[in-house]
């Protein structure tokens, strides 16, 4: 899997969206194996950029994608 650079919180829904899909999850059963409706997690999908830190590694994890966090080449 190649990597992603996120910069803005604005880029997380379309890379859940992707993540899901490339692990061949729906989001019911997403949202099956996080404890949630099918409606909460398709809200959560949307707004990924509001969710916790914690829901945010959880739903990772789900997907077998790990957060990696390092210096940036070009500080702003």
């Amino acid at each position: 899997m190649p990597e992603f650079t996120v910069r803005t919180a604005e880029q997380l829904p379309i890379l859940l969206q992707a993540f899901r899909k490339q692990a061949g999850l729906t989001q019911a059963a997403t949202a099956k194996r996080l404890g949630i409706t099918q409606q909460t997690f398709s809200a959560l999908e949307r707004n990924a950029d509001k969710i916790s830190a914690d829901r945010l590694l959880q739903v990772l994890s789900l997907f077998g994608v790990e957060l990696v966090l390092r210096e940036a080449s070009s500080p702003i």
